[in-house]
């Protein structure tokens, strides 16, 4: 090869496009340093380096800009264009490399060096080419990018280089495969690559044949349909049905599609759909069918509101609906909690189960807004058909889905919080067993593939949170009870009472009956009344009823002109609400022999319960009264056995059963009285009339009695004292096995009382009896 010589010429960089030897084309040049390039070549030999700059974006290229081989070429001629630019008319001379890049008077300036090429063409250069030529051949025919004339003068040229750059420059390859290609010095290697280059593009260009001619097939076959559609069309008119339904599929079909339907849910609809456009409307089953896919574009398959995973922000929704209730609240945050962390968490089961009027309802509420979720709430009291919650089948006359369905689709959304009312009034008759079918709603492995008798395909349930509600939880069936994590809500305090009292239902009623707070004032000590003496429950429903009938008169008196503003006090309660409806337990006054002070639970919180026991000549007789339940009556029994065996130790006569009768009463005998936590509060009565040991009036207790006198725990540790502290008790003797309740009780109570642990029941009697006189 020659020994290549160094030239120094202006530099013009080109931008998109590359320009290959003895090409001869014009170039259009605005840019101003590209145009005193230009001139300076022309005035000085029309010598001229072409560079391709490697990003076209950059608009005043340096030298790392550009490639570093080029093509150094002859300008024939520059002429100005009535836009500004200049063209330029080139010829290729042959590739360059430059070097040196300088800035020169405004335009840049490189030292090159020529890289010349052998052009005669050798056995396997010329096998090469015709190698090549068939290839360029078929893509011309395929591509319809370069004309038969010129792929007949491209096949006359001999020299094997320029045959190479020639194919090159009619191939559509980006700037940087053909710059790739001008770096390719070697022509049979140049030739080489062209091979395999042109061998893909055929491979393409056969592809896209394909699939122009199914695009093609496809387009023939719409249209076809389409005239058929219009065919349809035209014959549905003249037998009356006014403009057919092609515009009603068509309508359809775009819901079909926006549904987010899951796969085999979108085929079955398009089944449906399919039927629909052939039955005539005035058919019956032409109204059944269109309303099943109504309700499949209803329902919400894949749009899911997006869960506010703030933990401090729904902690302060649920403090601010709701006083108490803090294993519900925790559960909740720990939920979200988890939630936050995963990213991803099926939805838990709840079953919040209390008495009536304690907030189920509204807490659930409350947890659909801490979550940023849309609520549902259905009724399930007095349901007893299954269709209720699986759906009727579509080949009964009226059928719809169930009640699970027509809440997803109320709601929106496929992850609602979902409020199971009243889930324990469910029951069942010849129709079938609606709790049985409530299994698969709320079993966490099924309901992902819930299945409703109209829907017919499986609808995910996986990502609602459902929470059930329940007064009863021994009248729900136990394998449904089995699928719910259940959070007993035993009812409000009388310290809570008074808290929702002034924070929500005082507000709430003032604002209801168009009040103010300046107009109506109940002070904290008319609200202990209200909750003491004219509500006994454990919801707050009759409080809230009883802060409305103040509000009504209270806007009687300012509506007559009575009174400009009302201030309820203890003193003027009796005026606005009449007579004390309620009364409770109070300490005795005095020590007492035989009564003791029993601490009860009941299903409206606590209440303290004197037992009475009573000695008389007989033989012996034991004598309940009270309207005692069965367990009480057991523990009786209990605690007088126990009596009997410890009577040496206790100095009580051994014969004192055989002389004397016993009478044991519970006073308010109306009202009906049960539960094992009255076996210590007995013995102890039995005791102290036996021994006539006085029983201090200070002290209350509870406890369930063994026939050894050990003392077993009980429940409802926290109502129990708060009713103790009521009544004026001081000291409350609690089974040591219970020490752990303690820390439930309010601190302001706590710190009232005194609480002594026992586990036998001597340590009770030696709590609570007076020293025996000598």
């Amino acid at each position: 090869m020659p020994k290549k010589k160094k030239l120094q010429v202006p530099l013009l960089p080109l931008r998109g496009m590359l320009v290959y030897p003895t090409m001869v084309l014009h170039i259009d040049v605005g840019r101003e340093r590209s145009v005193f390039a230009v001139e300076h070549a022309i005035a000085n030999g029309n010598l001229i380096m072409l560079a391709s700059q490697k990003d076209t974006s950059v608009e005043s290229p340096d030298a790392d800009d550009l490639y570093k081989i080029g093509l150094l070429a002859h300008v024939k001629s520059l002429t100005e264009l009535n836009n500004g630019t200049y063209r330029l008319y080139i010829e290729g001379i042959e590739r360059a490399k430059w070097t040196n890049y300088e800035e020169a008077d405004l335009y840049p300036v490189v030292d090159i060096e020529r890289i010349p090429e052998d052009t005669e063409a050798g056995p396997e250069s010329i096998a090469l080419m015709r190698t090549l030529l068939p290839y360029f051949k078929n893509f011309a025919t395929y591509s319809a990018k370069v004309s038969q004339e010129t792929f007949d003068s491209i096949a006359t040229i001999e020299e094997p280089g320029r045959l190479a750059d020639m194919i090159a420059s009619h191939l559509p390859l980006k700037v940087s495969a053909k710059q790739e290609i001008l770096e390719i010095i070697d022509v049979k290697e140049r030739l080489e690559f062209l091979i395999n280059k042109l061998h893909n593009e055929q491979e393409i260009l056969e592809l896209e044949r394909k699939i122009n001619n199914r695009v093609k097939e496809a387009m023939e076959r719409t249209q076809k349909e389409f005239y058929l559609r219009e065919q349809m069309k035209a014959i549905q008119k003249e037998l009356g049905d006014k403009d057919g339904k092609s515009i009603e599929v068509v309508e359809l079909t775009e819901k079909i599609e926006n549904a987010g339907m899951p796969d085999h849910v979108k085929e079955a609809a398009f089944r449906e759909l399919d039927r629909y456009e052939k039955i005539h409307s005035a058919s019956a089953e032409s109204g059944v069918i269109r309303n099943y896919i109504d309700w499949l574009i209803a329902l919400p398959w894949s749009d899911a509101s997006d869960d506010q995973l703030d933990i401090k922000r729904s902690e302060t929704i649920l403090n601010r609906d709701h006083e108490g209730l803090e294993s519900v609240k925790e559960r909740i945050l720990e939920y979200l909690a988890v939630r936050q962390m995963t990213n991803s968490l099926r939805g838990p089961i709840l079953c919040l189960d209390g008495p009536p009027g304690v907030g189920k309802t509204s807490l659930a509420r409350s947890i659909a807004e801490s979550l940023g979720r849309t609520f549902v709430r259905i009724s399930l009291g007095g349901v007893r058909d299954e269709s209720e919650i699986r759906g009727h089948r579509r080949t009964y006359v009226g059928a719809m889905p169930g009640r699970i369905i027509q809440g997803m689709k109320k709601a929106g959304k496929v992850n609602p919080v979902f409020l199971l009312d009243e889930i324990d009034k469910m029951s069942n008759d010849f129709r079938g067993d609606p709790s049985a079918a409530m299994l698969e709603v709320l079993d966490p492995e099924q309901n992902s593939t819930f299945s409703d008798h109209y829907i017919e395909e499986p609808y995910d349930l996986s990502n609602v949170l459902f929470i059930a509600t329940s007064n009863d939880l021994g009248s729900i069936p136990g394998p449904l009870r089995d699928r719910m994590e259940v959070i007993s809500i035993p009812g409000y305090t009388e310290i809570e009472k008074q808290a929702i009292a002034k924070n929500h239902l005082i507000p709430k009623q003032l604002k209801e009956h168009g009040l103010t707070k300046s107009q109506v004032r109940i002070n904290d000590e008319a609200i202990k009344n209200i909750v003491r003496y004219y509500t006994r429950e454990a919801g707050v429903r009759g409080l809230e009823r009883e802060i409305a009938r103040i509000c009504r008169r209270a806007a009687k008196q300012i509506v007559t002109g009575e009174k400009k503003s009302v201030t309820v006090s203890a003193k003027t309660l009796e005026t606005l609400l009449g007579k004390k409806k309620h009364s409770y337990g109070q300490a005795e006054k005095k020590n007492q022999i035989g009564v003791a002070t029993g601490l009860a639970y009941t299903t409206v919180g606590g209440d303290t319960l004197q037992i009475e026991v009573s000695l008389s000549p007989g033989k012996g007789k034991l004598i309940l009264t009270g309207k005692l339940g069965d367990v009480m009556k057991e523990s009786a029994q209990t605690a007088l056995s126990y009596v009997r065996s410890k009577a040496e130790e206790f100095k009580i006569d051994p014969e004192f059963h055989e002389k004397s009768d016993i009478h044991i009463h519970v006073p308010e005998g109306a009202v009906p009285k049960d539960g094992p936590s009255a076996g210590v509060t007995i013995a102890t009565a039995l005791v102290s009339s036996l021994t006539k040991r006085p029983i201090r009036r200070e002290v209350g207790m509870t406890g369930e009695i063994t026939l050894r006198g050990r003392v077993l725990p009980i429940g409802g540790v926290k109502e129990k004292s708060l009713s103790a502290h009521r009544a004026g008790l001081t000291t409350i003797i609690l089974p040591e096995a219970n020490e752990r309740d303690i820390e439930d009780i309010p601190e302001s109570v706590r710190s009232e009382l005194t609480f002594k642990l026992v586990s036998d029941a001597e340590e009770v009697l030696a709590i609570a009896l007076e020293e025996a006189s000598e």
